[in-house]
This record gives structure tokens, C-alpha cells and sequence, in this order.
């Protein structure tokens, strides 16, 4: 294990013997129960949404999302999607047909530029798929403001940014549905988890569905039971199946460890916020960006992006990096531009990638470096000595 790994003690002994506890029971419920559904409300408080669902990954509630989407739009169409993120958002867009358009970074936020979304609009979008990327709030009023305006749907991905703000909300709970990750080096863990929210009642009622099979029991709306059980009267009430769906749901373990995680999700916040602005303090200002939006961020990991191009201090930066035991990802999130991938070879133009040459900036002299609770404001110098020193 690296002396300085991308993340440490992200579950505490506390939380395994909550598990345990269950698990001591003559006969625990093991798969999605009361559990998993208090969690739910829990988080809905917790974001300032009405309605969470408990998936097994982020990823899924990717696909959730973009599925949903398709119900509505079964002809297909655009979503304009970052070229810096995790591949689930692109894949989950291709896997549900639509056409992924790429728009480039703002520098300062590494989520999508605001101009340059609004540009990619045609009468062919049918959403915008924002990252909130690292941490950072990825949103801007005039974003919000034109997409209303318009009338097309926003997309959050918040699955690296959990807690992080947009004004005095917090994002994942302005668009018209929102995705988080619970997977290890995230802000808090269930091991594997997601959850998908909304405001929206009838989106919620399909998501519950789309979990589970597509099956219509999961859906705690009397008024939709009873339209398909009025439509439907050759089948059996407990097996309709409204759509073609999935089995994402999370378990009983997953819910004691995200409530527990919860409890203490703002303490988390703010020491990884702590931790940012030393690191920022610290490192060598001419040679790495510092000049990020820090504003309502909620940092994820701390971003090592080269000033300018150059080759050989990002050889020489990886090279100490490593000769001293710091875990680093190159790139940044998902290993850079997306466009470059070979997923995409084939979809797009074979030179697709230079239309975005600011998140093809980050994918060559851009890299992060693990941020947590427990990283000590020594550990912190230490790293910072050993970047400045390159």
C-alpha cells in the first residue's frame, strides 16, 4: 500500500459493528428493507430533495437516469455530456441510445463551461448531463437559468461532490433528477452504492420500478397500482411488470453503512474542505493551477494541473511522486478526456478530441491526488514538498 494512498479508513470499525449487530440477529433481512429505505429518507432530508432511490452504484443511477429519459424521448435524441468524467455518464447515454455532445471545461470549475453548453443546443437536446467534477459546483445561474428558460431537463452527476453548494443549495437538488456514487474512495461509502433523486413525483414512481425489475409492487403510488391493475386484469397483481428494467437494487448492509456514514457526512465536508485550502496554500503557484472556484466546493481530491504544457516537469512530478509513495490518478477524473477513449472510436470523428483542448490540457498535465478525513496537515506538507521540489 502507498504511504499516501487516494483514500484511508473510509470505513470505520463503528460502522462494521453496526453490520455485525444486524447480522447477529436469528434471521436478518439481508436484501433491500427497512434499512435501505430509512436511509432513503434520510438522504432526501440530508440533500433537500422529496424522493431518494437506493441503487447498487453510481453508475446505475446513470443508466436509471438516461432509461427514464428514453421513456420519454423513445425516438432518441441529443444529451450534452463533459469530456472530463467517468465513463458510466457516456456509457449510460450510448446503452440508452441517445448521441453524447461534447462541451469543454472551465478551467476553474473542470465541470462543463456554461457557454459552451449553451452553444451545443439544438432542437435535438433532450438534456443537459452535468458533472460536478472533484467537488467542485459545476452549476452557474445563467446555466439554470437558460435551461429553464428552454425547457430542457438538467442532469446532475454529483458522485464525486457530495455536500458541495450552489448558492444555498446543494447540487443534486436543482435538476430534474440527480446521481450520486457510494463507493469507497467517495465521500462516504456503502462499498458499492448509488442513489438517484428527484423532486418530481411521477419520476420517482418510475424510478422505484425501473430498480426492481420493472415491476409495478415497487411503486408506493395507489393511484399507478390500480391503473395497471385495471389495465391488466389476466395477471397476477404481484408479478405486472411495467417495464423493461433492471435489478439495481442495494441491500440491508448497504443501508446500516449509509446511515451511519451520514451522521457524520458534514464533519467530512468541511475537513476535506480544511484540507484543500492548505494544500492550495502550499503548492508552488507558478508552476500548478490554484486559481479554482472554491466556492460552495466540497472537495473530492486534490487536482495537480500543470500552469502550462510541459513535458518534463510532468515526468519529473510523476516520477517523485511515485519514488515517494504518493498514489496519484493522471488525468483527473476518469483518466482525462473521455474522447480520447476507444469506446468512442468509430461514434465520433477521429479527431473529436480537439474540440475540447482544455480538458485534453488536464488529460496530459493534469493529475489528483487522494484527499480524506484522516490526512494529517503534516501528510499534507509532505506531499506539498515533494510536488514543489520536482
Amino acid at each position: 500500500m502507498k504511504k499516501f494512498p487516494l483514500m484511508r479508513n473510509n470505513i470505520l470499525r463503528s460502522d462494521l459493528d453496526a453490520v455485525i449487530e444486524h447480522l447477529k440477529q436469528d434471521d436478518p433481512i439481508l436484501t433491500n428493507g427497512p434499512n435501505a429505505r430509512a436511509f432513503e429518507e434520510e438522504w432526501s432530508e440530508w440533500l433537500g430533495v422529496k424522493y431518494s432511490v437506493f441503487v447498487n452504484s453510481g453508475s446505475s443511477a446513470n443508466l436509471m437516469s438516461m432509461t427514464l429519459l428514453k421513456f420519454d424521448h423513445p425516438e432518441g435524441g441529443e444529451i450534452i455530456v463533459p469530456p472530463l468524467t467517468w465513463v458510466s455518464d457516456i456509457a449510460s447515454v450510448l446503452q440508452t441510445g441517445f448521441t453524447p455532445v461534447f462541451a469543454d471545461i472551465n478551467p476553474r470549475t473542470l465541470a462543463m463551461d456554461t457557454d459552451r453548453i449553451l452553444e451545443k443546443i439544438t432542437e435535438k437536446t433532450r438534456a443537459v448531463f452535468l458533472t460536478h467534477v472533484q467537488g467542485f459546483n459545476g452549476l452557474t445561474d445563467k446555466l439554470i437559468s437558460e435551461l429553464e428558460k428552454r425547457r430542457i431537463p438538467l442532469i446532475e452527476d454529483v458522485c464525486e461532490s457530495h455536500g458541495a453548494r450552489h448558492n444555498n443549495a446543494k447540487v443534486g437538488s436543482i435538476g430534474m433528477m440527480s446521481n450520486f456514487s457510494f463507493y469507497y474512495a467517495h465521500h462516504m461509502s456503502t462499498i458499492e452504492g448509488g442513489m438517484v433523486c428527484t423532486n418530481d413525483a411521477e419520476t420517482y414512481q418510475k424510478l422505484r420500478m425501473l430498480r426492481s425489475h420493472g415491476m409495478l409492487r415497487e411503486s408506493s403510488d395507489v393511484d399507478v397500482k390500480k391503473s395497471y391493475l385495471d389495465a391488466n386484469p389476466d395477471l397476477n397483481p404481484d408479478f405486472i411488470f411495467a417495464f423493461p428494467a433492471y435489478n439495481m437494487r442495494n441491500t440491508e448492509i448497504g443501508g446500516i453503512l449509509g446511515r451511519h456514514q451520514l451522521k457524520r457526512l458534514d464533519d467530512i465536508v468541511i475537513r476535506r474542505s480544511e484540507n484543500q485550502k492548505l494544500f492550495f496554500e502550499l503548492i508552488d503557484d507558478s508552476r500548478y493551477q490554484t486559481d479554482f472556484e472554491f466556492e460552495g466546493s466540497s472537495n473530492y481530491a486534490f487536482n495537480l494541473i500543470l500552469k502550462k504544457a510541459d513535458p518534463d516537469l510532468m515526468s519529473r512530478l510523476s516520477k517523485a511522486l511515485n519514488d515517494n509513495g504518493v498514489e496519484f490518478r493522471r488525468g483527473s477524473a476518469g483518466g482525462g478526456n473521455q474522447l480520447r477513449q476507444p469506446y468512442l472510436k468509430g461514434r465520433l470523428p477521429a479527431e473529436a478530441y480537439e474540440s475540447c483542448p482544455l480538458t485534453d490540457h488536464v488529460h496530459f498535465f493534469g493529475m489528483y491526488i487522494g484527499n480524506f478525513p484522516d490526512l494529517s496537515a503534516a501528510e499534507i506538507k509532505e506531499i506539498c514538498s515533494i510536488i514543489n521540489a520536482a
